[in-house]
């Protein structure tokens, strides 16, 4: 019995597919192994049977001997038996494999996600990561997968192969080199097959990419129109894919169509010259059946080997999509001798800003421009890029420290964080020791709670799509704040609440912290009120620090950001003189 996900996937070769293929074969070769035993078994029955039925109208038919007729048909009985056996047992393994492979790289290229953090969506598509957890998992299990065969395929070749030349030298020259030929004449359009395959690929990442897009963006996009815009676009993308995959599937027609004709072309032959043999009495009947069968079977390790082929040049498809993936380094690097940990309680500093985010206060970045504070927020997480060395926890840069570590103390929540599918209790408390009912009260989503029939237990959609924006962005709140974190780093919080609702957020933010750092972007007049401390930022440098009140009074800049004030209008008079 194997437990599926794997306790650890390994550590991938990753430098080519050819590695990566050959490594994903290493990981799970005992199974590998038991699949092609139990295939080379399989298989192998099946091509001596031919050889039992000749010796059996031979020995009991034509001799008219009722006995030995008795006796070969119990031998056959027996290899039907065994291949009956052996195949069930190949199918298991061959499943086996399938899981073991499809589950590894799921694993892979989930654990290098969690390590590329914020890079992965920076260098990699949406649509790249979906293509290879719904395609290409499949196209490398099914390699796996066809192995078992294959290599019965290529023993019991050898067997038929055997057989012949025993009873004919010329048949069995005929298997030994017309096999061989007739692969290479399947070869031609290997090559071609791949890189139309890898080509149509690309498009159905692009493709995907753009529909996640689309239904990320749908109620946006209905407000300002744009619907048919994208629907036509992605209607070209659809049919360029589509163009894509025609010309794949012509050539793969074409191979299709070649493993049936060739392999019938070669059982053509080898009656043809295994009736004259008969004629001329070189041969008896029973042989000349056995001869039959051979051909009649020669097309299944034939038609195995050409699929083998079309399944590895797939998969090395689908391995070059991983190996990009598994190859990418995360912008923010562990260093090779980490800094010693800054002491509980530290000073949050950005140089770059200006910026001073005190010890178990809340601080307020006010900015006439949202991109900056959300650039500032990025920083102070490490998670903008490039990243540099001037964000500092305690003097220490937190370039210098372990990434695990600066992901433990400092949690940034943005406006784009969402939530997966699943039981909602579980996507509010990540940690599995949060206060996540008191969280749910300061960010004042007890109402969403309350609405829901299960409650904690309900089953939240893909990306809470099931929630209205307000809500969306509460319950975010609520699993930030249940995390706990030392430095909490939140991106306008309450910008898609009514103001009530973010008058209570702001009045209870400041007490849940209490204690702790928190950094709170907004220019919001009801969060800025609640905040110990406000930083104004200006053409990205903090300029002002004070309370909102003081602010207020003091600079006219920050007046004009926070009550969106605008300049007195000249009348006409005064723009003459």
């Amino acid at each position: 019995m194997r437990h599926l996900p794997l306790d650890h996937p390994g550590t991938a070769a990753h430098s080519s597919p050819g590695r990566f293929l050959w490594w994903m074969a290493g990981q799970q070769w005992v199974t590998l192994a038991g699949g092609m035993l139990f295939g080379i078994v399989w298989m192998s029955a099946q091509a001596v049977m031919p050889a039992v039925i000749g010796r059996a109208i031979d020995e009991g038919v034509a001799a008219k001997d009722s006995a030995r007729l008795v006796e070969w048909a119990a031998v056959l009985f027996g290899i039907g038996l065994v291949q009956a056996v052996a195949g069930i047992m190949r199918h298991r393994f061959a499943v086996t494999n399938w899981l073991l492979a499809a589950y590894r790289v799921v694993q892979l290229v989930t654990r290098q996600s969690v390590r590329l953090g914020g890079t992965l969506p920076r260098k990699v598509s949406t649509g790249e990561v979906v293509a290879i957890g719904t395609n290409d998992l499949s196209h490398i299990g099914q390699v796996m997968d066809v192995s078992a065969r294959f290599a019965g395929a290529v023993v019991s070749f050898f067997v038929v192969a055997a057989i012949l030349l025993r009873t004919s030298t010329t048949l069995g020259l005929v298997v030994l080199i017309g096999v061989p030929l007739l692969m290479l004449g399947v070869a031609p359009i290997l090559g071609p097959l791949q890189r139309r395959s890898a080509h149509q690929r690309h498009l159905m990442g692009r493709l995907s990419n753009t529909a996640s897009d689309i239904v990320g963006g749908l109620r946006v996009l209905r407000g300002i129109g744009g619907e048919q815009v994208f629907a036509g676009r992605y209607r070209r993308e659809s049919q360029t894919t589509r163009t894509a995959g025609v010309q794949v599937a012509k050539l793969q027609s074409v191979l299709d169509a070649l493993q049936v004709f060739l392999p019938g072309l070669f059982v053509v032959v080898v009656v043809w010259i295994g009736a004259r043999y008969a004629v001329a009495g070189t041969i008896t009947p029973g042989e000349l059946v056995a001869f039959y069968g051979y051909s009649a079977f020669l097309m299944i390790p034939l038609r195995t080997a050409t699929e083998y082929a079309n399944k590895v040049i797939r998969g090395r498809v689908a391995a070059t999509r991983i190996c990009r993936v598994l190859a990418l380094e995360p912008e923010v690097a562990a260093p090779a001798d980490p800094a010693p940990s800054p002491a509980p309680g530290s000073d949050l500093v950005d140089i770059r800003t200006g910026l001073v985010a005190r010890a178990g206060l809340l601080t307020a970045v006010v900015s006439e421009q949202p991109d900056d504070s959300a650039e500032l927020a990025d920083r102070l997480g490490m998670t903008a890029s490039p990243v540099d060395d001037e964000v500092r926890l305690g003097g220490v840069p937190l370039t210098s420290l372990d990434p695990a570590e600066v992901r433990a103390r400092i949690v940034v929540s943005d406006t784009g964080a969402l939530f997966f599918s699943g039981r909602l209790g579980d996507g509010l408390d990540l940690s599995g020791r949060g206060d996540v009912r008191r969280a749910l009260e300061t960010a004042s989503a007890g109402d969403i709670l309350d609405a829901l029939d299960d409650g904690l237990d309900t089953v939240v959609a893909e990306r809470g799509r099931s929630f209205s924006g307000g809500q969306r962005q509460r319950l975010v709140l609520a699993r930030a704040l249940a995390i706990d974190p030392e430095i909490l780093v939140l991106v306008e919080p309450t910008s898609a609440v009514d103001a009530h609702t973010e008058a209570r957020v702001a009045a209870r933010l400041r007490g849940h912290r209490a204690g702790r750092t928190t950094v709170v972007t907004s220019s919001s007049p009801l969060v800025l009120d609640a905040a110990d401390a406000v930083a104004f930022l200006d053409g990205g440098r903090v300029v002002a620090v004070g309370t909102h009140a003081e602010l207020l009074g003091s600079s006219a800049a920050y007046r004009r950001v926070v009550t969106r004030e605008s300049e007195p209008e000249l009348s006409v008079s005064e723009v003459s003189r």
